[in-house]
């Protein structure tokens, strides 16, 4: 057997060509795949603060109305968003989130408004790199007598 006989019957035998295949595309699709979960773990997270401003300013303007004297003060809506974040359904990490809520100048007349502002550290998931993604999200609360 002549060495271009050799090389033709090398060209022409396939075994072994999904390993390689696979070795080249492997990491890529696995990449991918991690890429889309992170995706889809952060636009979960980023739903559930969206989901506790909206729970804050419901218990706000429901307690602002319910008494003039017993009104909830910025610190106690503070400890109610982090008390739901935690909770069932939305399963937050407490030492990665926060909540601050600061008055606001009013742009309607007749109301209070206040600014709640929730950050929340999005873990990252990979096998190689630990660390967190911030998020913020930022909502008026208008409360009327």
């Amino acid at each position: 057997m002549t060495w271009l006989e050799a090389f033709k019957r090398i060209v022409r035998d396939r075994r072994g060509a999904v390993a390689v295949e696979f070795a080249i595309l492997g990491p890529t699709l696995l990449t991918m795949m991690f890429f889309v979960v992170q995706v889809g773990f952060g636009m979960q997270n980023y739903n559930a603060m969206r989901s506790i401003a909206s729970d804050v300013q419901r218990y706000a303007a429901v307690k602002y109305q319910a008494s003039a004297t017993g009104r909830p003060t910025n610190a106690q809506l503070q400890t109610y968003a982090a008390t739901i974040a935690t909770a069932t359904p939305y399963n937050l990490k407490t030492a990665q989130f926060a909540a601050t809520v600061v008055n606001a100048t009013s742009r309607v007349t007749g109301a209070t408004e206040l600014t709640l502002t929730i950050t929340y550290n999005v873990p990252i998931i990979s096998m190689i790199k630990s660390g967190t993604i911030p998020m913020t999200y930022t909502r008026p609360i208008f409360l009327t007598t």
